[in-house]
Parts: C-alpha cells; sequence; structure tokens
C-alpha cells in the first residue's frame, strides 16, 4: 500500500530537496491541496517559489508531472534548477537533441518533471505519449495566458483543457502572478478548475521598491540607476531602435557591460546575449518586452521602464523580475506625457469591443503614475487587496510630495488651447500664456488673445507639469498633426466642475546616490567576495549560471555562520542534500583557509 502522503512529509521532502526549514507564504496550502489530488489555481506573486509547488510533489507522487510552460527559455532554465536539486527533470523541445532519450525515460516511469510548450501539448500525438505511462500532475505555468482578459493571450493555451480532460483522474496546478479577479474566474473556467481551489497568495513585493519619474534626460537617469545598483539589470524600452541606442549609451556611460535583446537581432545572437545575461553576476540587458517571461533570474538587482508600459498587470510582471531571490531590489518607471498620448490613440486602432477595456487598464495606470500616494497601495488594490495607505518602500512612502490644487493653472492652458484652435502643441501654447516674443505667435495673432501673458513666475514652471497631468488624466489629447486638443473632462475643469491636484513636482538637484543599497556584500566581508568568486568557477566549470549553484544569500550565511563540517553546512537554508554532496566540500576548505 503506498504511504499516505501528507505536508509533514512535505516538510521533510522540502528540506531535503532544496534545505529550507519551512515552506512560506501559501506554498505550503497549494502543495497539500496537490498531495490531495485536488485541482487548483494558485495566484502567488513572482518570486513567491511558484515552481516548489509542482516540483516538490512531482518527486513524491508516483508518475510524472507534465509542465506546461510558454517559452523554452524559461524551460530550461527551471530545467536547471531542478536537475541542481536532484529532481528528475527533461524538457520536450524544439531545440533538445536528446528527444529521443527523453520519451524512453518518460515511458520507462523515469522523469520526475516532463516540460513541453502549449503548442506542442495541443498536437494530438501528444496526448497518445501521455496515455503511454503514468502521470502525476497537470502543471499550468503562467496560466493568466488563457484568458483573453489576460494581459498576454495565448491561443494555444485554450487547447489546454481538452488534453487535461482526456485524463479526468489526474489533478491540474494552474499558476500565475498576474491575475485580477475578472481574469482568475476565467482561468478557472477555461481549465476546469472548481472555484474552491482558488489559492491568492497575495501581490506584495516587499523587497522592490517603486519609483516613478518623468523621463528627463533618458540616458543619464538610466546611468545614474546603473551606477546606484551595481548588480545585474533590466531596461525595458519601447522599440527596438530604441533598444540599441541606449545600449550604446549605457555600455559608455557607465563602463559596465550592457546588451541589446530585440526580436529584429539574429536569433543566435539574441540567444547569446540572453545567455550571457543569465550567466552575469553585474550586466544590464536592455530590450523590449519581449525579453522575460522566459527568464528566471533570480539576482537581477533593478528594472528599468524607459517608457510606460502597456497596463498595470504588464507592469508587476515585468517590475517582478527583479528581486526574486528576496534582497532588495529597485522598480523605476521614466514617463513621458506623450506615452499616455500615444496609448490613447493606439486604443482608437483595436476591434471596438476591446476599447472599453483597453481604456481602463489605460486609466488604471494613468491613476498609479499620477497619484501622490503609496504606489505599493495603488498597485496592491488593482489586485482586490486592502493593503495600508503607506508601505515605506515606494518614493512617495519615502519622500511624501506635497499636493497642490493647480486646477486655475490647468484651466488657464486648456483655455490656450482652445482659443488657438486646438491645433498647436505644447511649446506655442507655453510661449502665448508666458507672453514671450515670438514671430510664430505674432504671427498667428495669438499676441491679442486674452490668455497671453497670464501666466508667470512660479506659475510658469509648472506649465508643463500641468500638461503631463492633462494628458495622463485623458484631458488634453494629441491630435494627428501633434497639436493638443480638448477631450475628457477638460469642459468639466473649464467651468469648474472638476478640480486638477497633483503632486508638486521636486526641485531640479543631484539625486542623493544610494551607492552599495544594492549590492550583494553590504557588509563588505572579503569571505563573501571569496566564496562567490568560488562559485562563479564551480558554474563555469558545470556550465550554470551561479545563481543554480548557490544564492547570494547563501553566500552570506556561509560567510556569516562559518560552519566547520558539511552537518553544519547542511543547516543553511538553501543547502539541500544534492548540492551540499556537490559542493560542500570546495565551500567548507575555502571557509577554513581563509
Amino acid at each position: 500500500m503506498a504511504p499516505v502522503l501528507d505536508i509533514h512529509l512535505a516538510r521533510e521532502e522540502l528540506r531535503r530537496l532544496y534545505g529550507f526549514p519551512d515552506f512560506r507564504g501559501k506554498q505550503a496550502e497549494v502543495v497539500e491541496r496537490v498531495l490531495a489530488g485536488e485541482s487548483t489555481l494558485a495566484v502567488m506573486p513572482t518570486g513567491a517559489g511558484k515552481s516548489l509547488t509542482y516540483q516538490l510533489p512531482a518527486t513524491m507522487l508516483e508518475g510524472t508531472c507534465v509542465v506546461i510552460s510558454p517559452l523554452i527559455a524559461l524551460m530550461h532554465d527551471q530545467l536547471r534548477s531542478a536537475r541542481a536539486n536532484g529532481i528528475r527533470a527533461a524538457t520536450l523541445t524544439s531545440a533538445d537533441a536528446d528527444w529521443r532519450e527523453t520519451l524512453d525515460a518518460f515511458r520507462a516511469g523515469e522523469l520526475d518533471l516532463l516540460y513541453v510548450a502549449p503548442e506542442r501539448a495541443s498536437q494530438p500525438g501528444f496526448r497518445d505519449l501521455l496515455g503511454s505511462a503514468k502521470l502525476a500532475l497537470f502543471a499550468v505555468d503562467e496560466a493568466h495566458c488563457v484568458s483573453e482578459w489576460g494581459h498576454d493571450f495565448r491561443p494555444d493555451y485554450r487547447q489546454l483543457r481538452p488534453l487535461m480532460d482526456a485524463f479526468p483522474a489526474v489533478p491540474r496546478l494552474a499558476l500565475t502572478a498576474t491575475a485580477d479577479a475578472h481574469t482568475r474566474a476565467d482561468i478557472l473556467t477555461q481549465l476546469g478548475i472548481p472555484e474552491a481551489g482558488l489559492v491568492v497568495a497575495g501581490f506584495d513585493r516587499p523587497n522592490i521598491r517603486y519609483a516613478i519619474r518623468p523621463r528627463e534626460s533618458l540616458p543619464r537617469q538610466l546611468a545614474r540607476l546603473c551606477a546606484d545598483n551595481p548588480g545585474p539589470g533590466i531596461v525595458y524600452a519601447p522599440t527596438r531602435r530604441k533598444v540599441e541606442q541606449l545600449a550604446e549609451q549605457l555600455a559608455e556611460a557607465t563602463g559596465r557591460p550592457v546588451l541589446p535583446y530585440h526580436a529584429g537581432l539574429p536569433p543566435e545572437v539574441r540567444a547569446a546575449n540572453q545567455a550571457a545575461f543569465v550567466e552575469s553576476e553585474d550586466m544590464v540587458i536592455v530590450a523590449t518586452i519581449a525579453f522575460g517571461m522566459g527568464i528566471d533570474k533570480p539576482d537581477v538587482r533593478f528594472v528599468a521602464h524607459a517608457g510606460t508600459p502597456k497596463s498595470i498587470e504588464a507592469y508587476y510582471q515585468e517590475t517582478g523580475r527583479a528581486g526574486r531571490d528576496g534582497d532588495p531590489a529597485v522598480a523605476v518607471m521614466l514617463w513621458a506625457a506623450g506615452d499616455f498620448a500615444q496609448a490613447r490613440q493606439r486604443i482608437g486602432e483595436v476591434e471596438q469591443a476591446r476599447q472599453q477595456g483597453e481604456r481602463q487598464r489605460l486609466d488604471a495606470l494613468a491613476g498609479l503614475v499620477e497619484t501622490a500616494g503609496c504606489r505599493r497601495a495603488v498597485l496592491l488594490r488593482h489586485f482586490g487587496e486592502d493593503p495600508p495607505r503607506s508601505c515605506g518602500n515606494c518614493d512617495n512612502c519615502l519622500d511624501p510630495p506635497e499636493v497642490i490644487d493647480v486646477t486655475e493653472l490647468a484651466r488657464k492652458l486648456l483655455s490656450a488651447v482652445y482659443r488657438t484652435g486646438q491645433s498647436f502643441g505644447f511649446g506655442h501654447l507655453q510661449k502665448v500664456l508666458t507672453g514671450s516674443a515670438d514671430e510664430r505667435v505674432s504671427s498667428k495673432g495669438h499676441d491679442r488673445l486674452s490668455v497671453f501673458g497670464i501666466v508667470e513666475g512660479e506659475d510658469a514652471r509648472l506649465l508643463q507639469p500641468v500638461a503631463r497631468a492633462l494628458q495622463v488624466r485623458g484631458a488634453l489629447v494629441q491630435t494627428e498633426h501633434g497639436g493638443l486638443a480638448l477631450a475628457g473632462d477638460a469642459r468639466d475643469i473649464l467651468t469648474g466642475d472638476a478640480a486638477l491636484l497633483m503632486a508638486k513636482p521636486p526641485e531640479r538637484t543631484r539625486s542623493r546616490s544610494r551607492r552599495g543599497e544594492g549590492t550583494p556584500n553590504p557588509v563588505g566581508d572579503p569571505l563573501f567576495d571569496l566564496l562567490r568568486e568560488l562559485r562563479r568557477d564551480i558554474a563555469k566549470e558545470a556550465g550554470v549560471p551561479p545563481y543554480v549553484v548557490f544564492h547570494d544569500s547563501v553566500l552570506r550565511s556561509l560567510a556569516a555562520d562559518r560552519p566547520s563540517s558539511l552537518p553544519e553546512m547542511a543547516q543553511i537554508p538553501g543547502v539541500g542534500a544534492k548540492k551540499l554532496e556537490a559542493y560542500g566540500a570546495a565551500f567548507l576548505k575555502a571557509i577554513r583557509d581563509n
């Protein structure tokens, strides 16, 4: 008779495999459901250990866990980590030359995990393959891709339910980090998981510091961010051309290794750049949003957006690639009013049925940018949580802005837009309102308007931030030829029925450097640096990224506790049996010799 699998046995396996003393957050609840054969949708933030909730049960259950994952790079990252922990895992993708060996191992029951893409899983022949061996579990990663309400819909995910329905006795585990209430309900329906199977772990990533700032001098702002955060970083740029330009500028300005990544690069260059970033401990990669979903790199210290993301969901997922190891990380968005103007124009180009939803997404993102309150609170409320008013780890909580009423100045600007014919850009309107002597203003007769010269002093400095706020709000939109026109609630602001409050822009001063905050060795322990060098050598010889050997947090504990034996080293969180056997002696020798 097979042993009864319960959460107590799972904790023992957790200690043996991963070296962790206990589960985190909702991991235990999800694992317990999986071991009991109950289908589950787990909504857990990036970095909360979603993969552990199927990898661990896969080593305890009879049969193979089939993992459906959207990208080959993500599968190969997880494959390396699983094998490093002693889990019998394989991938079945177009990039794998050993597919025959994988099929033989699967049929022989010699695999705990088999990773496949949804495109392969939806093929009729794959169903026949699954029928040739014992199955323990279906795990659907990035499950928001199954929903048209999700921010990254993939049609092939819709074919997964018929596949899983063919094996009704096999439980299902769907996993995602980004799903609001509407998307969660759709995932449950599309994958045939009962409502009682929903487990929501919360969306907070307290180790990430959020900051949102107007884009002023982009290369200089990004170079300063790189200087303050010496670990690996990702910069998201909106276009391929911008990716290439920023990668070149940052490499020159920072002296750090910087590489580009976008779909226009030759596949071999793109793959090489991605591999170099995964293995690096200090590289910055500048990329379009095509980069990242397939990266399970835990030690990314910062994520920067050189333009506004598509939605709060996209922003949350992209910033979630920072600090997966739990160490402090930074997420910075650098935005401009034109980003929102262009986004509103693009909404008009999508099919009518989707326009309302797209407007709601953009308005929610605008609320995150505009808020003078806690950024984290806005994010968490969007996903249905009830957070505290202050998080203490975002720009607005750390340095609360002064909120000012700029309704009167907004009315002057909107009036100038109207009186000049709703066809001129901000530069021209600024000259009219401040009474600047300008040939074009005079030639158009705009120096004879009632709005000419009505803004002066401190208000003149606030004109551009007010224009940005009105565009983010949708009260001003760009015309086809680059002018500004009234829209949204502009009329209500002009008549006094609506107000405009905004955070007072800070004085332009050189930012205080936070150099050292992002360093993996905050106390400057020389033993930590030596252990890092040893880890680098071991990883290079094994052909894996350094974090697959040990995370920085493990090295810090080794340097602080200085274990003198393998049993002592086994007590360090993150040192499992397989890694202790493979690397323990080398690290103990390094500790003894120094």
